[in-house]
């Protein structure tokens, strides 16, 4: 008899709210601490200048306003976890409205905060059942939420990336939710139970095919801290370097993740 389905992971959608009102504030609040030097600097998303990072931190939000002005789907008809992989197809337009964006806005920090704005209207002006037509197909208004995490997350690492001793701090809540969403994703990617990945504190999942353990210490362990595995997920960290300079810890014949990694780039 096949293993039943794991249900859904859930998210409380008043604690995903506050975490990513939570996180977008501490970068607005780092952005007006950036000097005309400071946000012509590069960053490691290719051509993109921190200016241009910063544009991109907005329409994370912006996103939420975007899709609302859709109309809405008829029925849903995609997943959360499908999220992850169905955005690579939307970088090259992502990449033309970013620059557009920071083209546009010359106080980004007056931006930021009118985005931000925007948001928690949005989000008191309909349910969390409302569905948007995502590019991983008709997601929950609540569901798309949770995504937002993982946006602000990785970029906020890649603006701490970028200038020198910004240290952005990261909300709790807001790395919690990005870290089980990848975690999941890989999972879902390759389902099975021979390996187990920790990420403490936020998360286990078991995922590959091959032997099952079923008590006692798993023969195939991963393990991580959430910030390496959020770089490993998203491709600005690469497998092998992780294990060379020992942000992780894998032993077992199927420990080896290299091949499944990026999980969104």
């Amino acid at each position: 008899m096949p293993p039943a389905r794991k249900r859904p992971r859930a998210y409380d959608p008043a604690k995903t709210r506050a975490a990513v009102l939570a996180q977008f504030g501490n970068v607005r609040a780092a952005v007006r601490t950036l000097t005309p030097e400071q946000l012509a600097l590069p960053t490691r998303l290719g051509e993109w200048t921190v200016r241009e990072l910063v544009a991109h931190v907005g329409m994370a939000l912006a996103a939420v306003h975007r899709l609302l002005d859709e109309p809405e789907p008829a029925r849903r008809d995609g997943a959360l976890l499908d999220w992850p992989s169905a955005i690579v197809a939307d970088a090259p337009e992502i990449a033309e409205r970013a620059q557009h964006l920071a083209d546009r806005h010359p106080d980004l920090e007056a931006h930021l905060t009118e985005v931000e704005r925007q948001f928690a209207t949005d989000l008191d002006a309909h349910p969390g059942t409302r569905l948007l037509p995502t590019s991983a197909g008709a997601l929950p208004l609540d569901d798309y939420v949770v995504t937002r995490t993982v946006e602000l997350v990785v970029h906020t690492d890649d603006l701490n990336a970028a200038v020198a001793g910004l240290d952005i701090p990261y909300d709790r809540q807001a790395l919690a939710a990005c870290t089980r969403l990848l975690a999941d994703a890989l999972a879902a990617k390759a389902p099975g139970g021979a390996t187990e990945v920790r990420i403490p504190p936020y998360a286990v999942v078991q995922c590959v095919q091959g032997p099952r353990h079923t008590r006692g210490t798993p023969p195939n362990v991963v393990e991580t801290d959430p910030l390496t595995w959020v770089r490993l997920a998203t491709g600005r960290l690469t497998w092998p370097d992780a294990i060379a300079d020992a942000k992780v810890s894998a032993s077992g014949e199927r420990a080896d993740l290299a091949a499944l990694l990026p999980l969104l780039s």
